[in-house]
């Protein structure tokens, strides 16, 4: 088993030219809905990015530790330049970031009161 800090738990070494192609934004979460027919339960969120971005929809699997009506108006980090999946018959635009707890639950990322709408991660 790996610990943290060995090698073979690092993913291989990248460029910060690899990293800057990843386009991840604030959002903020302006609904969250049970997303029907997902194997897995999920919630269908819908994200403003501000004007340059704009709304987006995003599935995220976060029912473990979120509600849908603590996640309205919560602030979270997403890739918006992913190209869009299907999930459930639903168009998922942006991929919602989040870190496993200790049993594999998604917890979501989220910058500090303050940030920006569509402010991107550097």
């Amino acid at each position: 088993m790996s610990q943290p800090g060995d090698a073979a738990s690092l993913s291989p070494e990248i460029t910060i030219e690899d990293f800057q192609r990843v386009d991840i934004r604030v959002g903020r979460v302006l609904s969250a809905e049970p997303l029907a027919g997902a194997r897995k339960p999920a919630y269908a969120l819908r994200l403003d990015f501000g004007p340059e971005i704009g709304v987006k929809q995003s599935s995220a699997q976060v029912t473990v530790h979120y509600t849908p009506e603590a996640l309205v108006g919560t602030l979270v980090l997403a890739v918006v330049n992913f190209p869009p999946r299907r999930i459930a018959g639903f168009r998922s635009e942006v991929l919602t970031l989040g870190v496993p707890d200790e049993n594999g639950a998604v917890i979501l990322i989220a910058p500090r009161a303050g940030a920006p709408l569509g402010a991107r991660l550097f």
